[in-house]
């Protein structure tokens, strides 16, 4: 099955809500997207669809984030949240694919890392790590292993320890 990974289109907008709606079998993912769309800070090439003989099967989006430190500094960043297949569409590489297209099109962008609040089993795979390592905090009071990182850059999250924040339209998933 050939597969087409592009940014969104405003014509993309109701099947990205129902795949992510689908992928997580509630509305708040997909509720989640459509309000990101409104911030200022949304960046629409970072929101990216899987698209299979014309239909879209899979979406992710990356938004723009910070790293506050206890001393008030601010290291910029961008979340990958959320990554959705269809559920007869999962399991066949397009959540990866996605994933891999999308850090691409990021350090294009000029993003030199990216954290995740995700199934530790599974984002290893393509180099994230735990931000324990660089004494980033999740907000959430996530398990430590769910909660990661990844340099696009070499020595990116070096001296960026502190707490994550999140755009106030994270808080209601």
């Amino acid at each position: 099955m050939p597969l087409k990974i592009r940014p969104e289109t405003p014509s993309d907008y109701p099947a990205i809500t129902e795949v992510n709606d689908l992928a997580f079998g509630q509305p708040a993912e997909g509720k989640l997207v459509e309000n990101l769309r409104k911030n200022p800070e949304f960046v629409p090439e970072l929101s990216l669809v899987a698209e299979a003989d014309g239909k879209i099967v899979g979406h992710i989006l990356f938004f723009p984030i910070k790293i506050k430190s206890a001393e008030g500094k601010e290291k910029e960043t961008i979340s990958l949240a959320p990554v959705a297949v269809i559920p007869e569409f999962q399991k066949q590489g397009i959540g990866g694919e996605l994933i891999r297209e999308g850090l691409k099109a990021c350090g294009k962008i000029g993003y030199d890392s990216v954290i995740v609040l995700g199934h530790p089993e599974y984002y290893p795979k393509f180099g994230f790590e735990p931000t324990g390592k660089w004494g980033i905090k999740d907000p959430f009071g996530a398990p430590a292993e769910a909660f990661m990182a990844l340099e696009l850059k070499k020595g990116a999250l070096e001296g960026a320890g502190g707490v994550v924040e999140y755009p106030d339209e994270f808080l209601d998933v």
